[in-house]
C-alpha cells in the first residue's frame, strides 16, 4: 500500500512510548471535599474556548468549529439537557440489508457493510453527539460481535434509543433484542423435561449477564476496591451454582420469524417472546446469591425478578459507573470520583436506581471531570488513551468530514475503521479490552492502550493520505468526493503561512494551546519538506501533529 506520509516509522513507536509515559506518570489527585453522593453544581455559565474544546472531546466523537460554539455559549450543563430533549439518530435497514441473499457474495458483502457505514454517519455527523457517545460506551462492555448485518444494526438501534433509560429498562432490552438472544444463546435456553428430552439450560447469556453487564466477579466497595475476607483474599460475587440457577430462570425465550424470500431468519426489528408451551420455561424455585426467585413466574415475570435482584446488588452501581466514566472522562478516576458516581447510580436523588441521564450528567459535571478545563490544573495521570475509533473520528470531524471512508476492490467495497477497532465487531463478548486492564508493567487502570500499538500508530501517520489523496489508490477519488471533508482550507493555509496553518491545526485539535515543542517541529518540518500538492502537506502535517503523544490522550 503506497502511503504518502514522509515520515519514518520509528516516529510511531516514538509516539506510542511517550503516550504510554503521559498516561501513566505524575501523582494521584486530591480527593475534592464533597462527601460521597453529592455533585457540586457546575454554573450554567459561558465556557472559555479550551474548556468547550475539551468538554467537546468527552461528549462527542470529537470536536468541531460548532459544537465548541454550542458549548461557549450555553455551557456544559445546559448543553447536556439540550442533548437530552434530542431525539434519538437511529438507522433503518433497506429491503436490501433484511433480505440479501447469502449465495450472492457482492450482495452480502453489500449488506454487510451497512451496520459499519451507519455507525461512522451517526458518529461523524448526528446531532445527538452525547447520546452516540454513551451508546458506543455501552457497546463497548455488552457488545454483540459480527453477525446477520440487519441484527447488528438493530441492536445498535437499541443501545442508542435506550442510552438515557434507566439501566433496568436497558437490561431488559439487551436481553430481549434477538441479536444477543442468537448471540450468546438465551434463545436456545431449555430446561430438561419430559416434553423435551435432551433439553438442558444454556448459561452463556445468565453468565454474561452478571460477569459482563451488571456485577463483575468480584464483590465491590462503592469506590470500585475490592472486598476481601480475613486472608486477604478477593470475595467472589456468585457462584457456578447461582450461574445454573439464573440461566433456568432466563428460559423459554424465542426470537420472532421475518418473512425473508432468501431464507428463514430471525425478525431484528422486534422483542424474543415467550415460548407458547409452557414447560419450556423453568418455573421452579430458584436461589441467585442468596436471593429468592419465586415459583410459579412465566418467562416475562422471572425476567423482570432477575433485573430487579441484579440492580439491588450492592456491585452494580461501582460496576457500572466506573465503565461510564472510563469511556467518556479518564481511566483510572480516583475512589472518590467513583464513589460520587455510584452514589448517584444508587440514587438519582428522587428515589430511582440507574438512572442513566442522572449517572451521565453526573460524571461529565463531577469536579474531577472539570478540574481540567483550565490548563495546567490537572493530573498528569488524568484522561483515557485515544482509542482508535475515537482518533479517527476526532480527525475527520475536524476536518468537516460527514461520511465514512470506502476501500474499494472490484464491485465490493468496505468502510475505512481502525484495524484493532472495527466498530461493530469485537472479538469476541469480552470485546476490544477490559475496564481492569492496565499499563504494562503499572497498577494504573489504562484499558484503551491494549489496542494502541505500533500498526495503529503507523496507520495513524499516513492512512488518511493513503485514503484520500493517493492516487494509486482506487476509492480516493471516491472518498475526496463523497466523505465531504475540507482538505482545501488547511491546504490554502499551509500554502500562504505556516505558522496560521499551525494556528489552525492549533484550534481544530489542541483547544488553541498546541504545545510549543509541537508547534516548533511542525515549523521546523514545513520548511524542511516538500509535498506533490499543498492538500498532500497540509494532510500529512495534520496527522504528524495528531499522531504525536500530545493528541494520544483524552486529557
Amino acid at each position: 500500500m503506497a502511503v504518502l506520509c514522509r515520515f519514518p516509522q520509528h516516529l510511531a513507536v516514538a509516539a506510542l512510548a511517550s503516550c504510554l509515559l503521559a498516561c501513566s506518570s505524575g501523582n494521584t489527585p486530591p480527593a475534592p471535599s464533597e462527601s460521597a453522593g453529592q455533585v457540586k453544581a457546575v454554573a450554567a455559565n459561558k465556557m472559555t474556548f479550551y474548556a468547550a474544546s475539551r468538554a467537546a472531546e468527552q461528549v462527542s466523537f470529537g470536536a468541531t468549529p460548532a459544537l465548541v460554539a454550542e458549548l461557549s455559549q450555553q455551557g456544559l450543563e445546559a448543553w447536556i439537557d439540550a442533548q437530552f430533549a434530542l431525539p434519538p439518530s437511529t438507522a433503518t435497514a433497506p429491503d436490501w440489508v433484511r433480505f440479501f441473499d447469502g449465495n450472492n457474495e457482492a450482495a452480502a458483502n453489500r449488506a454487510g457493510n451497512f451496520p459499519g457505514d451507519q455507525f461512522w454517519r451517526r458518529a461523524l455527523s448526528a446531532p445527538d453527539q452525547l447520546r452516540q457517545r454513551v451508546a458506543w460506551a455501552l457497546f463497548q462492555y455488552i457488545p454483540v460481535a459480527q453477525g446477520q448485518a440487519n441484527g447488528q444494526l438493530q441492536y445498535y438501534n437499541m443501545l442508542i434509543r435506550n442510552a438515557f433509560n434507566p439501566y433496568a429498562t436497558l437490561l431488559h432490552e439487551v436481553t430481549l433484542q434477538p441479536m444477543m438472544g442468537w448471540y450468546l444463546n438465551n434463545e436456545t435456553n431449555r430446561p430438561p423435561s419430559p416434553e423435551c428430552l435432551g433439553c438442558t439450560p444454556n448459561e452463556n447469556y445468565a453468565r454474561e449477564l452478571m460477569q459482563l453487564f451488571t456485577i463483575g466477579v468480584v464483590q465491590l466497595n462503592a469506590d470500585g476496591s475490592i472486598v476481601r475476607d480475613a486472608s486477604g483474599k478477593p470475595k467472589e460475587t456468585y457462584t457456578q451454582k447461582d450461574v445454573e440457577a439464573l440461566a433456568r430462570a432466563l428460559t423459554g425465550w424465542r426470537n420472532p420469524w421475518d418473512t425473508d424470500p432468501n431464507g428463514k431468519m430471525a425478525n431484528f426489528d422486534q422483542h424474543m417472546t415467550p415460548e407458547d408451551q409452557s414447560f419450556l420455561h423453568d418455573s421452579s424455585a430458584k436461589t441467585v446469591m442468596g436471593m429468592q426467585l419465586a415459583a410459579g413466574m412465566g418467562a416475562e415475570a422471572e425476567l423482570n425478578a432477575v433485573i430487579a435482584l441484579l440492580m439491588q446488588h450492592p456491585n452494580v452501581a461501582p460496576f457500572v459507573s466506573l465503565r461510564l466514566i472510563q469511556h467518556l472522562v479518564t481511566s483510572n478516576p480516583s475512589p472518590a470520583y467513583l464513589s460520587r458516581i455510584s452514589a448517584v447510580f444508587r440514587n438519582n436523588g428522587q428515589g430511582v436506581t440507574g438512572d442513566l441521564r442522572a449517572v451521565v450528567k453526573a460524571v461529565l459535571l463531577d469536579p474531577e471531570a472539570r478540574a481540567g478545563d483550565v490548563p495546567g490544573n490537572q493530573n498528569r495521570q488524568f484522561g483515557k488513551f485515544r482509542e482508535p475509533v475515537q482518533w479517527l473520528s476526532a480527525i475527520m470531524r475536524g476536518l468537516g468530514c460527514s461520511a465514512p471512508m470506502y476501500s474499494i476492490s472490484g464491485s465490493n467495497q468496505w468502510v475505512v475503521s481502525p484495524a484493532g477497532q472495527t466498530p461493530n465487531a469485537p472479538a469476541s463478548i469480552f470485546s476490544f479490552y477490559q475496564a481492569t486492564d492496565r499499563v504494562p508493567g503499572s497498577n494504573l487502570l489504562a484499558p484503551e492502550q491494549k489496542i494502541v500499538g505500533t500498526m495503529e500508530m503507523n496507520n495513524r501517520f499516513g492512512n488518511l493520505n493513503w485514503n484520500l489523496l493517493d492516487t494509486n489508490n482506487s476509492a480516493s477519488a471516491f472518498n475526496r468526493t463523497n466523505t465531504g471533508c475540507d482538505l482545501g482550507t488547511p491546504a490554502k493555509l499551509l500554502s500562504t503561512s505556516p505558522a496560521a496553518f499551525v494556528d489552525f491545526v492549533s484550534q481544530r485539535w489542541f483547544r488553541g494551546a498546541i504545545p510549543p515543542p509541537l508547534r516548533s517541529s511542525m515549523l521546523a518540518l514545513m520548511q524542511s519538506e516538500t509535498w506533490g500538492s499543498a492538500e498532500e502537506g497540509a494532510l500529512t502535517m495534520i496527522q504528524f501533529a495528531l499522531a504525536s503523544p500530545y493528541f494520544g490522550a483524552i486529557r
